[in-house]
C-alpha cells in the first residue's frame, strides 16, 4: 500500500430520503443504520436524511403533530437532516419551531428559507455546518424546493437555492475536505448543480423519488438517493485524500427494508406515539344524523358538501373540486378528527382563481368521461386513488349522457342567468390543479390565491358543523337531460 493510500480517511454516508410518515418501515431503517455504523465506527459515520420525512397523511404524525418523526430521528441517531415541502408547508412556523428547536437531537442544515419578518434563517436551522469525524472536516449544505409563493403564505422566503448553494461552497471549500450537499430539490436540479459546482463531492437528493442502486458519478461529484417511502436505505463509503483533495474513491449502494426485524427500541417507541394518536384523533369534530355518501363518477352529498365549502371557505362565485378527494362514505354518528383523516388524507390547500366560462365548461365536459373520472393520480399532495368526477356549487348543469363526449353539457345555470363563454369567473377550488395534473383546463386559471396552512379535510369539518350546509348537500346541481 503507498503512503497516499495510507494517509486516506474513510467515511460511511449513511442516508435516506422521502420516507413520507411510512411507520411501518422505521424501525427497520433503524436497524440498518445501527448495523451500518456498527460494521464502519461511530467515528467514521455520518447519518443524514433529505427531507420529506414527515407526511401528515398518517395517524400517527396527525395525531402528534410530527413529534414522532422526530423521536424516531433522534432514536436512530441522525446527525443532520434537511426539510422537504412536506415540513415545510404543511406546519405553521410554531410547529417548525417547537419539532425542531424544542425536540431534534440533530442539526437542521437549510440554507434557502428565511423568515420574511426578519430576513434572517430560522434559529432552530443552519445555513450550513461544519463537523468532523476522526480528523476529516464535512462541509454540510442543505436545501430545499422552493415553492415559494406557498411559503410566502406562511411566513416564509424561500430563495432560489443555485445562488446560496453557490455562496456555501465558496465559504467552505478552503474549510472542509468533502462537501455534502443534502438537496430536496429533484434529480434534474442536482444534475444541473453537479455541473455548476464541481467543487461538490456528494450530492444526496430527494424531492423527486428518484433511486440510485448504486452511486451515481457526475464529474467530480457523486450522487446518491435512496427512492421513497423507506423502501431503502443508501450509504457511501468514501476515501478522502485530506487537505482539500476531495473524494478519490466511492462505493455504495442501497438496502431494502422489505422483510427485516424491525430495532426493537425504535418499534416501542412508535407504538407509544401511535396510542397517543389515536387517543388525540379520537376526538369528536362533527355529529351526523344520517349516511353521507361519495360518488367518484358522479354527484353525491359529500363531494356537494365539500365543494360549497370551498366556496364559502375562499369567498367565490362558484365551486369545483374532484370527488376523488374524498375516499369513502360517512356513516351516522359521532365524526372524529381520525375519520376525517381517513376519508381526506390529502394535505391539499383550498385556492381561488379566475377562469372563463368557457374553461368551466371543458372541464365539466371532462368530469363526465371515464378517462378523466378513472384516471390515477401520483403526487402533487394527492393521497387518493382516482382523479374522480367534478363536485360543484353555485351553478346547475344540465347534461345530455347521449351525447358525444366534450358536447355533452346542455346548459350551466348561475341562478336564473346562463354562464357566459367569454366572461372571467372566481371560482374556489384546490392548489393541486394549478400544478398543471388532473382536469388540466382548471390549471389554466388565472390569479390563483392559495389559503394555507388549512387543508381541505379542515374545510369539510366545518361544513359538517353546519346544519344548512348538509340540507343544501342534497340538492342537485348536476341534472340529467330527458327527452
Amino acid at each position: 500500500m503507498s503512503s497516499s493510500t495510507e494517509q486516506r480517511k474513510k467515511l460511511r454516508i449513511i442516508h435516506t430520503n422521502d420516507i413520507h410518515s411510512h411507520v411501518d418501515r422505521m424501525g427497520k431503517i433503524a436497524r440498518i443504520i445501527r448495523e451500518l455504523r456498527e460494521e464502519a465506527g461511530d467515528s467514521h459515520t455520518l447519518t443524514l436524511d433529505i427531507g420529506d420525512h414527515i407526511d401528515r397523511m398518517r395517524p400517527e404524525t396527525e395525531g402528534t403533530d410530527g413529534l414522532v418523526n422526530v423521536a424516531v430521528l433522534n432514536a436512530t441517531g441522525y446527525d443532520a437532516v434537511t426539510l422537504g415541502n412536506n415540513e415545510g408547508l404543511t406546519y405553521t412556523p410554531d410547529v417548525l419551531r417547537s419539532l425542531y428547536a424544542e425536540h431534534a437531537e440533530f442539526a437542521v442544515v437549510l440554507g434557502n428559507m428565511f423568515e420574511t419578518s426578519t430576513g434572517l434563517i430560522p434559529e432552530w436551522a443552519k445555513a450550513w455546518q461544519l463537523v468532523e469525524r476522526d480528523g476529516l472536516r464535512i462541509g454540510l449544505i442543505g436545501a430545499t424546493a422552493a415553492f415559494s409563493e406557498f411559503y410566502r403564505l406562511l411566513g416564509w422566503d424561500v430563495r432560489d437555492p443555485f445562488p446560496i448553494i453557490g455562496e456555501a461552497v465558496r465559504q467552505l471549500r478552503p474549510q472542509a475536505d468533502i462537501l455534502v450537499l443534502m438537496s430536496h430539490l429533484g434529480l434534474r436540479s442536482d444534475e444541473r448543480l453537479a455541473e455548476a459546482f464541481p467543487e461538490l463531492d456528494v450530492i444526496l437528493g430527494g424531492h423527486s423519488h428518484h433511486l440510485f442502486a448504486e452511486p451515481l458519478v457526475l464529474g467530480n461529484t457523486v450522487l446518491g438517493a435512496t427512492g421513497k417511502f423507506g423502501q431503502y436505505v443508501g450509504y457511501l463509503d468514501l476515501e478522502v485524500e485530506p487537505g482539500g483533495q476531495g473524494v478519490v474513491l466511492a462505493r455504495g449502494g442501497v438496502i431494502e427494508t422489505e422483510g427485516l426485524a424491525g430495532d426493537p427500541q425504535v418499534e416501542a417507541l412508535l407504538e407509544g406515539y401511535s396510542r397517543l394518536a389515536r387517543e388525540k384523533l379520537a376526538k369528536e369534530v362533527a355529529y351526523l344524523d344520517r349516511n353521507l355518501q361519495i360518488d367518484w363518477h358522479g354527484e353525491s352529498e359529500l363531494g356537494n358538501l365539500l365543494a360549497s365549502g370551498l366556496k364559502r371557505w375562499v369567498g367565490a362565485e362558484l365551486a369545483i373540486v374532484n370527488s376523488g378527494q374524498l375516499l369513502g362514505a360517512l356513516s351516522p354518528g359521532p365524526i372524529s378528527a381520525g375519520d376525517l383523516l381517513d376519508l381526506c388524507p390529502s394535505p391539499i390547500n383550498p385556492c381561488r382563481l379566475q377562469l372563463t366560462g368557457e374553461q368551466i365548461v371543458r372541464a365539466l365536459e371532462e368530469s363526465l368521461l371515464p378517462e378523466y373520472q378513472d384516471k390515477p393520480i401520483f403526487g402533487f399532495g394527492f393521497r387518493g386513488k382516482v382523479l374522480g368526477s367534478l363536485a360543484v356549487d353555485g351553478m346547475t348543469v344540465e347534461y345530455d349522457p347521449q351525447a358525444e363526449p366534450y358536447a355533452r353539457i346542455v346548459s350551466v345555470r348561475i341562478g336564473e342567468s346562463l354562464l357566459q363563454p367569454q366572461r372571467r369567473y372566481t371560482v374556489a377550488s384546490i392548489d393541486m390543479f394549478t400544478f398543471g395534473i388532473g382536469y388540466l383546463s382548471i390549471g389554466q386559471g388565472t390569479e390563483a390565491e392559495f389559503y394555507l396552512p388549512e387543508f381541505i379535510r379542515d374545510v369539510l369539518k366545518q361544513e359538517l358543523r353546519d346544519p344548512l350546509a348538509l340540507k343544501e348537500s342534497g340538492e342537485r346541481r348536476w341534472i340529467k337531460r330527458v327527452d
